[in-house]
């Protein structure tokens, strides 16, 4: 097995492990997911294409009843996903809803959306026609290109799907190298310049294909000379999937980054959650669930059910207002500042734990069944956004695990003794 069988397998595994990423938040993912869609079923039919040109299934499927039957696979799937990648392009950059003259980018994908369909359906009949009857399959082939150098027909169909690679090539080129001029995060800058130069490399791969073919029909090449040209430009494919594979999946990194972190904000607050909704279970959209439960409820995006249970929590707080006195607060502030006496990082814990110990007397104030009365005071907002609010009610949910029933019971008690002297007094 040469390095670039080797390499063939593993850029096909690649693509693979890429579509395979790719594929939830295509499928089941939410609108701006699905408008990526298009993008997964060019993953996914570059993956079948390139698994078609490794070693082992490119001989099995050439040894077949039918010669020659791997490339006529990889081209019915690579022109597939060429489709894809194009409706892609119309979905992504073909949309303009402002007034006024229609950017140069947007005209030129609606251009493209005229006639990708049509070129792809044209391209797929002709291989088809062209493969089964001008194209000599007398024997097996191991590098098509290079075996079938100087023959007219091969030539002739090869050149009918580089056009058709080509001009995609070309225009995916071009529209993401407009869209990497202005692209303002680093992370999408670095992701399109690599998708940009993969296409590139795509373009000059079909032109230097083309041209070689052409040239061979009028004068044959020698053997090596053809086999080397063919291992050369079959490597510098293989750079252009790495190129565009990479490239494609790094904007993606950074919501796989947010993802995460949805995650463990769900996981840290979904204790506190989960008590608070079933002091109040009319409260929350749908009855509280386990952790598991709640972390595989794919039908709500993870951002939408952070944002809810932050609300859901700052309702709660509001509604338990109503059943414990003012006292409560400076009482659970001290406790907080008892708890935390010792360096810098325990008196930044001070606020969150005496958030906590509010939230446990106050329930437990509620289930010994006080009455409900005025609302009494609550510690002050300590985030200015969603994101902040969220961060806080996260530390909140660290510092109430380690609240007991009875420390949070010794809070209340205390709290209702300084009410108790303010009345007398």
């Amino acid at each position: 097995m040469t390095p670039l069988d080797v390499a063939g397998y593993l850029i096909a595994g690649l693509m693979t492990a890429v579509a395979l990423w790719r594929m939830p938040a295509a499928l089941w993912g939410d609108e701006e997911d699905r408008r990526r869609r298009a993008l997964w079923g060019c993953y996914a039919g570059f993956a079948a294409a390139l698994w078609t040109k490794t070693r082992a299934v490119r001989i099995g499927l050439n040894d077949s009843p039918v010669t020659d039957l791997s490339v006529l696979i990889k081209h019915y799937t690579a022109t597939v996903a060429i489709l894809a990648i194009l409706s892609y392009i119309v979905a992504i950059y073909g949309q303009y809803a402002d007034a006024g003259a229609v950017p140069r980018h947007v005209r030129f994908a609606r251009i493209v959306q005229q006639v990708a369909a049509k070129a792809s359906v044209a391209t797929l009949v002709l291989l088809t026609v062209l493969f089964f009857t001008v194209v000599d399959r007398s024997t097996p082939s191991d590098r098509f290109v290079a075996d079938h150098a100087g023959q007219g027909g091969a030539t002739l169909y090869m050149s009918v799907f580089y056009l058709y690679l080509g001009a995609a090539s070309a225009v995916c080129a071009y529209q993401w190298a407009l869209a990497t001029a202005g692209a303002a995060q680093r992370h999408l800058r670095v992701g399109l310049g690599m998708m940009t130069f993969a296409m590139v490399i795509g373009v000059g791969y079909t032109v230097s294909r083309t041209l070689f073919l052409w040239v061979s029909v009028i004068d044959q090449p020698g053997e090596a000379f053809a086999l080397k040209f063919d291992q050369v430009t079959e490597a510098s494919q293989v750079a252009l999937f790495a190129f565009f594979a990479i490239g494609a999946s790094i904007p993606a990194f950074s919501n796989v980054r947010r993802r995460a972190k949805l995650w463990h904000a769900q996981v840290k607050l979904h204790a506190l959650w989960y008590e608070l909704m079933a002091a109040f279970p009319d409260q929350p959209f749908d009855p509280p669930a386990p952790l598991l439960r709640e972390l595989t409820r794919f039908g709500t995006p993870a951002d939408l059910r952070v944002d809810r249970w932050a609300a859901d929590i700052a309702d709660a707080v509001e509604k338990l207002r109503h059943y414990v006195p003012d006292a409560l607060l400076p009482a659970a502030e001290a406790a907080a500042a008892d708890g935390s006496a010792g360096g810098s990082a325990d008196r930044e814990q001070a606020g969150p734990l005496a958030d906590a110990y509010w939230i446990k007397a106050a329930l437990s104030a509620r289930s010994a069944g006080a009455p409900a009365g005025e609302a009494a005071a609550v510690g002050t907002q300590h985030a200015t956004d969603q994101d902040g609010e969220v961060a806080w009610l996260v530390r909140v949910a660290a510092a109430y695990r380690t609240v007991t029933p009875e420390r949070a019971r010794q809070v209340l008690v205390s709290s209702a003794a300084v009410k108790e002297q303010e009345q007398q007094a």
